[in-house]
């Protein structure tokens, strides 16, 4: 997995570390509601989150913070229990969402957005997932996707992979007008959003992050850190033993 999270700068965030309150859980942590965007968990689970970008899509009256919904996907007893629980009846307490969630068996995409809520079981191959639903193909998502593939192609060792992980999430080049999508923001945003990394000193890329889980169970995990304009701050990297994985 490779992904960039995108957020204001002034939201106050801790990086990459185990929680002192759920030593399990190994993730970058939201320090305004406590959630996070992407995380593992030494029980054998892995869980990301991003926002759906539908400004038609109305936001509920005390919504509850998306970061949330990682953290229950890593602590929940039954995980695809919990997941449908959450499509039939929980989603509409959120904002449009996209959540990933994997018990290292099963992959499940939950969507949340204007078309309705959705759950399913993501097939083997390499997929991408931005800020409408998976493998929409806003350019953004196709290049990086691309270059996903072409780099778990090579068989990389760790080092190489990450080094490889990194390049493609710090591509900063705009999309050209003729190819933008419609996600129905005004154009000049648009523009400042197309990008796999985004540079601005209110909001833009906050973390660029890659998962590498080897089939006896071992997860490595690195995150590099960025403040406005696109200024690097730091860089951490754990291992966390897991249970081997069992595809279903």
């Amino acid at each position: 997995m490779a992904a960039n999270r995108d957020e204001f700068h002034a939201r106050p965030t801790a990086v990459l570390q185990r929680w002192e309150d759920a030593p399990g859980i190994l993730g970058g942590r939201d320090l305004q509601a406590g959630g996070t965007w992407l995380a593992a968990h030494r029980c054998g689970r892995l869980a990301a989150v991003t926002n759906v970008r539908a400004p038609e899509f109305a936001i509920p009256a005390n919504a509850v913070s998306r970061g949330e919904l990682v953290r229950q996907a890593l602590e929940c007893d039954n995980l695809e229990h919990w997941l449908r629980t959450l499509t039939r009846t929980q989603a509409h307490r959120y904002a449009g969402f996209n959540l990933l969630a994997s018990d290292g068996k099963r992959l499940w995409h939950l969507h949340h957005g204007p078309s309705g809520t959705t759950l399913e079981r993501i097939a083997p191959g390499v997929h991408g997932l931005s800020n409408a639903s998976l493998d929409t193909p806003w350019p953004k998502l196709l290049s990086t996707r691309a270059g996903l593939a072409d780099v778990v192609a090579k068989n990389l060792d760790e080092a190489s992979f990450a080094n490889e992980a990194w390049s493609l999430l710090s591509d900063d080049h705009p999309v050209e007008d003729a190819r933008l999508p419609n996600t129905g923001v005004e154009l000049a945003l648009e523009r400042f959003l197309s990008a796999p990394f985004i540079l601005g000193e209110e909001y833009g890329t906050r973390a660029s992050t890659w998962v590498n889980w080897q089939a006896d169970g071992n997860l490595a995990i690195g995150e590099r850190s960025f403040g406005p304009g696109g200024r690097f701050l730091e860089e951490h990297r754990y291992r966390q033993e897991m249970p081997p994985l069992s595809i279903e």
